[in-house]
């Protein structure tokens, strides 16, 4: 029997954008930076200058609210 596994890309009904690479980028190195709260990971997107959706500087609410909607996204 072969082993069942999660091709990372198998639900992806289209390629992220810009935006998405570039915040999926921030987050990793902060995980790298050996962030893991989210005050940690706000703040260093924030140190990033990666803006968030709005322009206005990234919040726990922001952050929140935007992983969500990119969740839901096909």
């Amino acid at each position: 029997m072969t082993d069942r596994y999660l091709e990372p890309h198998q639900a992806r009904k289209r390629n992220p954008t810009t935006y998405e690479d570039l915040l999926g980028d921030a987050i990793e190195r902060a995980f790298g930076a050996g962030i893991h709260d989210l005050p940690g990971l706000v703040q260093s997107l924030n140190d990033s200058g990666l803006a968030s959706p709005s322009g206005k500087p990234w919040t726990e609410e922001v952050y929140r609210q935007e992983i969500a909607i990119l969740s839901e996204q096909p």
